[in-house]
């Protein structure tokens, strides 16, 4: 009985073998010719996929003159090395430019690769903070080939957004688009200069928007593509089907350097509010709630006689600010902002930063079981809130970091049993500027154990500036002591 039910299956499968069979040969009309084999595909297909081909083609020759190469030229002093041998490449392969000597600094310019994407006829070009971050010289390659100086209009490390600007008009400027109207699974295409190759077309699709928590900026609202990024793509052009503006390639994740099928895309309605900050006052105007925020966990929303875990949950209240004047409260809920649902901790902080100062914004928050709503006048973000991380008047000078979450923590892959804060920057003119990475996490200062942020600035507040640092790190699946000598 079992070997006759088999039997009956296997036949029905090769029937609809035969009839899949049969109706793709239908469709694409394979047709033998004489007795080499060559097949014909139907004229139908080759209509179909020739429409696709010039379709694409055509989105992709409406946005390549907008998207420029962006080099820049910077001093950067580093250890003179004893010996030759060590600025061997084959040497560096294994060793890396952590085994260094500590004799006299040499400065040497080093030159960077990224792109930009033109938004304004007149010559303002969009691009990554960190493409023009500490450059002396910026030199835009336009689709043309014509040479432009650039000079830095504005730059927001927050976004990791700059706007330059280019001494030229009547420019090709690309159509920005509508990120909000994205869909994942929407068709996208990468424009930029991936290892200075200039004009590279990409595509691929949207695999999740709203990405946060990646660790790049502190203000992070990435969409995330398959489309192949690689260094040299940061600060050029994801672009939808019709040739839209919807983000500004911005980071790949990756365990080896190079493209793994996720990169990182600045949603194009962020990028579209600092650029125009930026190029009308200079700098990047935030909005300010006065709250500080936590992601509700199922033991708080049990604390707190939630039915699920939606919302952020408010842990204080500034004095004075503008969440207090409205009476909002420490352990309300906030469920909604403007009529938007709240979906984490990150979410509604992009929104407020996304408010203009002076604007009436209604916020529903859950107490005691009862929603309220409140209406809120946002203000402008205070300068000393700006300042996320503190600074160290010693080798650490110019370091910057953070507490290791378990967002970020599965995000850049960190085993369980590493503890410790992970660096967000470094600034060029840091003493650990080349030594340090963003990324890196610290685990020990001077063989004192770091477990968060609080251990961290504990243990170099007592070190003077002309103290030698003794770092253990983890960085790329290793484990490494590293020292920054005294001066």
């Amino acid at each position: 009985m079992l070997r006759r039910k088999q039997f009956t299956v296997a036949a029905v499968f090769i029937l609809i073998g035969i009839i899949v069979g049969l109706s793709l040969s239908s469709h694409f009309n394979f047709q033998t010719k004489g007795h080499t084999g060559e097949r014909e595909v139907s004229q139908e297909a080759i209509d179909i996929l020739s429409r696709t081909n010039e379709a694409v083609s055509e989105v992709v020759a409406a946005v390549k003159p907008s998207v420029v190469n962006v080099s820049s030229t910077k001093t950067v002093k580093r250890e003179a090395l004893p010996s030759p041998f060590f600025n061997d490449p084959f040497f560096k392969r294994f060793f890396g430019d952590e085994f260094r000597s500590f004799g006299d600094q040499r400065g040497h310019k080093q030159s960077g690769l990224g792109s930009g994407v033109i938004v304004d006829r007149s010559g303002y070009i969009l691009t990554n903070n960190h493409v023009i971050r500490g450059a002396e010289e910026i030199k835009v390659t336009l689709s043309d080939n014509r040479e432009f100086k650039g000079r830095v209009i504005g730059s927001d490390q927050k976004t990791d957004l700059a706007v330059i600007k280019i001494d030229t008009d009547n420019l090709p400027v690309i159509k920005i688009g509508d990120s909000d109207m994205l869909k994942i699974g929407e068709m996208v295409l990468a424009v930029g200069n991936p290892f200075g190759l200039t004009q590279t077309v990409t595509s691929g699709i949207v695999s999740a928007t709203g990405r946060a928590n990646v660790g790049v900026a502190d203000y992070e609202d990435f969409i995330q593509t398959d489309a192949p990024i690689n260094p040299g793509n940061s600060g050029g052009a994801l672009v939808n089907i019709r040739g839209e503006l919807v983000g500004i390639n911005t980071a790949i994740f990756s365990t080896t350097g190079g493209y793994q099928g996720i990169g990182f895309a600045i949603p194009s309605n962020m990028a579209k509010a600092v650029m125009e900050s930026l190029i009308k006052k200079g700098k990047v105007v935030r909005g300010w709630l006065g709250v500080t925020i936590q992601q509700l966990t199922p033991e708080l929303a049990k604390q707190f006689n939630l039915r699920d875990e939606k919302g952020v949950l408010v842990g204080d209240v500034v004095e004075g600010g503008p969440a207090e004047k409205a009476g909002i409260e420490r352990g309300d809920v906030i469920i909604e902002f403007n009529g938007k649902e709240i979906k984490d901790a990150s979410n509604l902080r992009n929104m407020v930063a996304d408010t203009l100062p002076n604007t009436d914004v209604s916020v529903k928050v859950l107490r005691d079981e009862k929603t309220r709503t409140f209406r809120v006048k946002i203000s402008e973000m205070p300068a000393e809130t700006q300042t996320l991380s503190k600074t160290f008047d010693n080798h650490m000078k110019g370091v910057h970091a953070q507490d290791l979450t378990p967002s970020l923590r599965k995000s850049l892959i960190i085993p369980g049993r590493i503890s410790g804060v992970v660096i967000t920057d470094v600034e060029d003119e840091s003493p650990a500027a080349g030594i340090l990475m963003r990324s890196d996490i610290i685990m020990e200062i001077n063989r004192n154990r770091i477990a968060n942020l609080k251990d961290y600035e504990k243990t170099l507040s007592g070190i003077k500036p002309d103290e030698s640092i003794l770092l253990l790190i983890y960085r790329k699946g290793s484990s490494l002591y590293i020292t920054l000598p005294a001066r």
